[in-house]
């Protein structure tokens, strides 16, 4: 009672004080408008309940409220499509399990101190009218309610909860790289991204409340049953003991009002109960569980059949209810002729459909033009190889031969069209073959089953294997167990299973040759999407100056064919309409290589911002120099093919040299034979770099490794 008074005086002096200052206006009513405001004041007056009495009018507004509440979210559970839907159901079920608690223990308080003047209606109704006045086939009703909440439907929720939380915590690393492997792959964008990682741990967050939330009800249940045993056992003592009344007249009253009060509380925790078991065991559909019940359940019209039949056949034998399982097995069989004939005329559709696809396939088949076509990019495997691409299998070749197109956009610029995996018996079982518009332009051959060991600098000690060559880069490997692969670690080695390699491979072909893969069509998309950022400079390359599509896919294809990037177009159109004056390519291009120096410096320098240079002599330069040619718009030497291969030679092998003493160096030489240099070491060492001194950087220190004369 003192904290009650407490309370009330609290209540009076805030009153007071906002009608002296005059605050308590229409904008405060508003405020009090809030859901967050509401749910607050509830939860506390749901608290307070536990400590303070309540009139029976209250108690009964309260109870009806409870019962309203638990057929809604068992409503909601049956209609939701996704548990994310309704993920405030583990807070709601504490809640609410909180409430029913506070209006046991009110009722109980009151049953308590009235007897036989207790006046709860809905206690009263459910002891009187429910189980027709008889408080031992009230208690019997109650036991058993009790018995199937506690055994059945919380027994089982609990347990389906623990189960459901650790699997998806288990999984929750899997979904995840898939999603990374999606956006990796080009599949999904940032923003979808974000909202799948957001998604999976708002699931995993809330089964893993469900596994605390189910056990909320499970301890509900055990408190409702010492609650009724508090009511029956405190109620025959007070009603003897205090109000001095015969043990027929206590137990007849505070059983009834027992079994009344433990109704009124079991039916809502019954109905949370089959709640919290529905929504644990929703499988992942988009549609509500009613709709998944209808659909899945006739849809085998031979199992309606089958029930209807026995229905019919248990009508003829004596005692059973003729009528109603004459019903029964009318309505069975009705349903079930009206889903055979549904699913007869989707099969009679479906095999129509399936008919026009052959037809045109054969069509198709037949048409010379797919005949004619042939794909830009593809990758042939033998058909021991067919499990690496099997997705069903979990093999994960696709999607990262799908994640090429991606690095190879950022890195170079290039739009690479879909890659094509096809097996080709053709093939020896374990080989592979790609393929650049129908050519074969690299292979390899695996061994399934093992990886591949691949030296480095740092190894600590040899291992036994069966010796191979990368296909990649051609340098001496091993193939090991895969029990071996932690050893060959620790060892030094670089170890990499089958669909790595292959990966690997598909991609150093594709940033060789990736030029060949650049057509007009191609060339035109990315102006295309130059031209939404920067309509202006397109318009004066392509309209105002008349440069063609062919002019700028023919300084594209030169950059990329020395693995110069091309992202940044808008620099390299700059200068194209700055030179728009030389007609000759080849100089064309290198006016673009100098713009683009600091992306040339990035990739070639080291990350102490040195450059190791091999320099040619004078001598050789102007000997260069003096025998270039222009014919059309390109650079041609005219040199004795025996001295241009001497110089080739010589380039190459200096470059070797000091490759060889751990330093990768570029060819250094003036701008005019730059690309006549390339062109003579191309057929020679394609990956040796050949750079003009236009195209180093003020900041990059050149260490000089060696000199390309005669002399040598």
């Amino acid at each position: 009672m003192f904290i009650i008074l407490k309370i009330q005086r609290l209540v009076e002096k805030l009153m007071a004080e906002t009608k002296k200052k005059n605050s308590f206006n229409l904008n405060s009513l508003q405020k009090l408008n809030n859901p967050e405001i509401l749910l607050a004041v509830a939860v506390v007056v749901v608290v307070l309940m536990v400590i303070i009495p309540l009139p029976s009018f209250i108690l009964d507004i309260f109870m009806a409220l409870n019962l309203t509440l638990s057929i809604i979210i068992i409503l909601t559970t049956m209609y939701v499509n996704d548990v994310l839907e309704f993920n405030v159901f583990p807070t709601l079920l504490l809640i609410s399990t909180i409430f029913a608690i506070a209006l046991n223990i009110s009722s109980t308080r009151l049953i308590l101190l009235q007897g036989a003047a207790f006046n709860v209606q809905l206690v009263k109704a459910f002891g009187n009218f429910v189980v027709g006045g008889n408080y031992v086939v009230g208690f019997i009703i109650f036991i058993i309610i009790i018995a199937v909440q506690f055994l059945v439907i919380t027994k089982g929720a609990t347990r389906t909860a623990e189960v459901r939380a650790r699997f998806m915590l288990d999984e929750m690393s899997v979904q995840s790289m898939s999603i990374d492997a999606d956006f990796n792959a080009g599949t999904i964008d940032e923003q979808e991204k974000k909202q799948k990682q957001n998604d999976l741990k708002m699931r995993t967050s809330f089964y893993g409340n469900m596994d605390g939330a189910a056990k909320f009800v499970q301890g509900a249940v055990v408190l409702g049953i010492i609650v009724t045993v508090i009511n029956l056992i405190g109620g025959l003592v007070t009603g003897m003991v205090i109000r001095g009344e015969s043990f027929g007249s206590a137990i007849k009253t505070y059983a009834l009002l027992t079994v009344g009060d433990g109704l009124v509380a079991q039916l809502p925790a019954l109905l949370i109960s089959t709640a919290t078991g529905i929504i644990i065991t929703r499988s992942a559909t988009k549609e509500n569980l009613g709709s998944d019940v209808v659909k899945q359940l006739v849809r085998q019209p031979r199992a309606l059949f089958i029930s209807s039949g026995l229905l019919f056949f248990l009508m003829f034998l004596p005692g059973f209810p003729k009528v109603a399982l004459f019903f029964l097995s009318g309505l069975l069989g009705l349903i079930g002729y009206v889903q055979y004939t549904n699913l007869k005329q989707k099969t009679t559709s479906e095999k129509k459909v399936q008919e026009e696809k052959e037809l045109k396939k054969r069509s198709n088949a037949a048409n010379t033009d797919d005949l004619l076509h042939v794909d830009p990019l593809s990758l042939e495997i033998g058909y021991a190889l067919i499990p690496l691409a099997d997705q069903d299998s979990g093999a994960d070749l696709i999607d990262r031969i799908s994640s090429i197109r991606r690095n190879v956009a950022l890195e170079l610029g290039l739009v690479v069209p879909p890659i094509r995996i096809r097996d080709n018996l053709k093939l020896t079982p374990s080989s592979y073959s790609i393929l650049l518009k129908g050519v074969e332009m690299a292979k390899g051959k695996l061994k399934m089953h093992y990886l591949m060991a691949m030296e480095t600098e740092n190894i600590s000690e040899k291992i036994e294997g069966e010796k191979t060559i990368d296909p990649t880069f051609g340098r001496p490997a091993l193939w090991i167990p895969e029990s071996e692969r932690q050893r060959a670690e620790l060892s030094g080695y670089t170890v990499v299973d089958a669909p790595t390699i292959i990966v690997t491979h598909l991609t150093e072909t594709v940033k060789r040759f990736g030029y060949e893969l650049l057509g007009r069509q191609e060339v035109n998309q990315l102006l295309e999407t130059v031209k939404k950022t920067h309509p202006v400079l397109v318009s004066e390359v392509l309209e105002q100056a008349k440069v063609s599509l062919g002019v700028v896919q023919k300084i594209l294809q030169n950059l990329l064919r020395e693995k110069i990037p091309i992202r940044d177009l808008v620099t390299i159109l700059e200068t194209i309409a700055d030179h728009l004056a030389e007609a000759n390519l080849d100089i064309l291009t290198e006016f673009v290589r100098v713009a683009l120096k600091r992306q040339i410096m990035n990739t070639f320098k080291t990350p102490n911002n040195e450059l190791f240079v091999v320099s040619i002599d004078p001598e050789i330069e102007e000997l260069l120099a003096n025998s270039i040619q222009t014919i059309g718009s390109e650079f041609q030497l005219t040199l004795d093919p025996n001295v241009s291969h001497s110089i080739a030679q010589k380039i190459s092998v200096t470059v070797n040299k000091s490759t060889s003493l751990g330093v990768n160096p570029v060819v250094l030489t003036s701008r005019n034979i730059r690309i006549v240099v390339k062109s003579l070491i191309e057929n020679i060492d394609p990956s040796i770099i050949v750079l003009s001194y236009e195209e180093i950087l003020p900041h990059v220190r050149v260490e000089n490794v060696g000199i390309v004369n005669f002399h040598d």
